[in-house]
């Protein structure tokens, strides 16, 4: 697999947002993509063209599997990895999320200066 470089994050929280920002580009040197819900993460995501994509679970109007699911149907982005995030993590909808495509899932609260690792590891996984 190719180089991990440009990951679209989708997050609606400011201030999630902001530690995503420093964990992924400026501690772990990738270029980031921040959208704030599912509609500017399709709108974005094709121009973009991101080599992974981390989505927040509970997003306002469409949530992270169901933006995974509008993606997928993006042709550039239908075999795009995908994470997901949340705060969720009873084995059960763990599970579900993987069913639902995510390659896997990282807990929040996430360590911002592990983050990065944490994804290449994912990464170098898929």
């Amino acid at each position: 697999m190719s180089e991990l470089r440009k990951i679209l994050y989708v997050e609606d929280e400011a201030d999630i947002q902001t530690i995503a920002r420093l964990a992924l580009q400026d501690v772990g040197g990738f270029e980031l993509q921040i959208c704030s819900n599912g509609s500017e993460a399709l709108a974005t995501a094709e121009d973009y063209q991101p080599d992974l994509l981390i989505l927040d679970v509970m997003l306002p109007g469409m949530d992270g599997p169901t933006t995974l699911a509008e993606l997928r149907k993006l042709p550039a982005l239908s075999g795009t990895p995908a994470l997901f995030m949340t705060a969720k993590v009873q084995p059960q909808e763990l599970e579900q999320l993987r069913a639902q495509g995510a390659a896997e899932v990282i807990t929040k609260p996430f360590d911002p200066m592990t983050l990065a690792e944490t994804v290449r590891r994912i990464w170098h996984k898929i």
